[in-house]
């Protein structure tokens, strides 16, 4: 079955405080290897949370806009830009630029397309998870420049949501990813502050030249004509009550009560509560 999706809207969420209006960060070495490769893709599937009463009025997704931003406020340099400098000696530089351009928020909706499509397949259905993202295999990193380092997009499902993330590999890693996406799921929560905050300073080898020039490329130098053949994606669900199970008997071996769901699976985000299953798309 290949799901429909419908664009409710398409929005540019910002910094709410733009603290570092002027700053550029130079990539280092590892980071300018994260240019050849794809964007980091990452989906969590939540059920449906219950309404709430809010004299407000106020939207799950104007929620998500909201604390998405107040998580920008630490994590400023995913609502930049990724620019270059091309120098005259044939070489170019790349760096963030952290002007608060903002990140891209869409939020879609998956007609007829419940949770159990999702997570009781023995393989990821990326005929229907792809278009959960809305930046799936159309660009790498080295492209998008001048475009936004995250896009977010809130898909509604007929009975859950599913929330999919797309950040540019050289400006952030898998674990930055995660620490990202708990950091939002925290704000989400009606935090006032962040249990870890980020540490984004960048740092150079001392014989290293800062910013660092490479030799000028052009796109068709990057990619190959090698195609490989698709991998499936096998499905995991572990249900909560499975989750609290070896939580217990992971805190019970070591004598603690600290070990976390992250902690245990290295994904737990509790925007809603525990998600249902994490896609690495």
């Amino acid at each position: 079955m290949a799901s429909t999706i419908r664009i409710i809207s398409t929005s540019t969420v910002c910094a709410a405080i733009h603290k570092e209006p002027h700053l550029k960060i130079h990539l280092t070495p590892w980071d300018l290897h994260g240019l050849l490769m794809d964007t980091i893709q990452r989906g969590l599937v939540f059920h449906k949370p219950k309404p709430e009463y809010d004299p407000h009025q106020v939207t799950l997704i104007q929620k998500l806009q909201k604390s998405l931003s107040r998580t920008l406020d630490f994590f400023f340099p995913l609502a930049g830009r990724l620019a270059t400098i091309e120098h005259g000696d044939e070489t170019v530089s790349f760096f963030v630029d952290c002007n608060n351009a903002g990140a891209e928020f869409v939020h879609a909706v998956a007609d007829g397309v419940s949770v159990s499509d999702i997570i009781e397949q023995t393989y990821v259905p990326d005929h229907i998870v792809s278009s959960f993202f809305p930046l799936n295999g159309k660009s790498r990193n080295n492209e998008v420049t001048s475009k936004p380092l995250l896009t977010v997009q809130v898909t509604e499902l007929v009975d859950g949501i599913f929330i999919g993330c797309t950040i540019n590999h050289a400006v952030i890693d898998g674990t930055y990813f995660w620490h990202f996406f708990n950091s939002w799921s925290e704000f989400s929560r009606g935090f006032d502050s962040l249990s870890k905050p980020p540490v984004l300073e960048r740092w150079f080898l001392t014989y290293t030249d800062s910013p660092i020039r490479i030799p000028f490329f052009k796109k068709e130098q990057l990619h190959g004509t090698f195609i490989p053949q698709p991998l499936k994606q096998r499905v995991f669900h572990f249900p909560a009550e499975s989750i609290a199970k070896l939580k217990a008997k992971a805190n019970a071996e070591i004598g603690t009560h600290k070990i976390s769901s992250f902690q245990l699976f290295k994904h737990s985000c509790l925007i809603f509560g525990d998600p249902l299953f994490v896609i690495n798309n």
